[in-house]
């Protein structure tokens, strides 16, 4: 049997049910559905677990965001108390919608899901906890929500300046979109063999 890998402990996936109960309830289907960190990559969503309590002294971290470009970092904290106007900014967060650059958390406290779109248009809930990093690509449809603890605080890179608009979905036109569905979207098989068989 293979190893478990290590970074399961702060990043799960699954598929979710269709329910409009609480968004912030773990919504798994029955039975449950796992998502792996690769079938996750084959999406363009990268994810490490990292050590939360050493963030501003970690050597990976660091290698991380030079490796990657990631010049920017501030802290943003999730939670009724601490995020202006919280009501309306956590039903923005998790309205559908994507980034003309990649989207990158890193969660130092707490906890929240990140929900994505997988090739077959259905939903994939990314569960992240304490240690957990991962990144968005451009171009890819998600939304953003507190599970039931109702709070997470989280380390947001960038590459360069901060630009955190929003393009909520449809927005296929957009460059990004574009080259996300050219990276990552599902490969069509050609009919031509098929019809020359026939």
């Amino acid at each position: 049997m293979a190893p478990k890998d290590p970074r399961e402990e702060v990043i799960q996936a699954w598929y979710i049910d269709d329910s409009n109960e609480d968004q912030r309830l773990p919504h798994h289907r029955e039975p449950k559905e796992f998502v792996s960190l690769d079938q996750l990559a084959e999406l363009g969503v990268l994810g490490w677990r990292l050590n939360a309590d050493n963030h501003e002294t970690d050597e990976e971290l660091k290698k991380i965001r030079e490796g990657r470009g990631y010049s920017y970092m501030d802290i943003c904290e999730v939670c009724p108390e601490k995020l202006p106007n919280y009501e309306e900014m956590i039903k923005n967060f998790f309205t559908e919608h994507l980034h003309s650059d990649e989207e990158i958390r890193y969660c130092l406290a707490g906890s929240g899901y990140f929900d994505i779109r997988d090739q077959d248009n259905v939903w994939i809930r990314v569960w992240v906890k304490k240690g957990g990093m991962i990144v968005f690509p451009a171009g890819i449809y998600h939304r953003f929500t507190l599970d039931s603890d109702n709070y997470m605080k989280a380390m947001r890179l960038f590459a360069g300046s901060p630009i955190w608009t929003p393009y909520y979905r449809p927005q296929d036109h957009l460059p990004a979109r574009k080259a996300y569905l050219e990276a990552f979207g599902r490969k069509e098989v050609s009919n031509q063999a098929c019809d020359a068989a026939a």
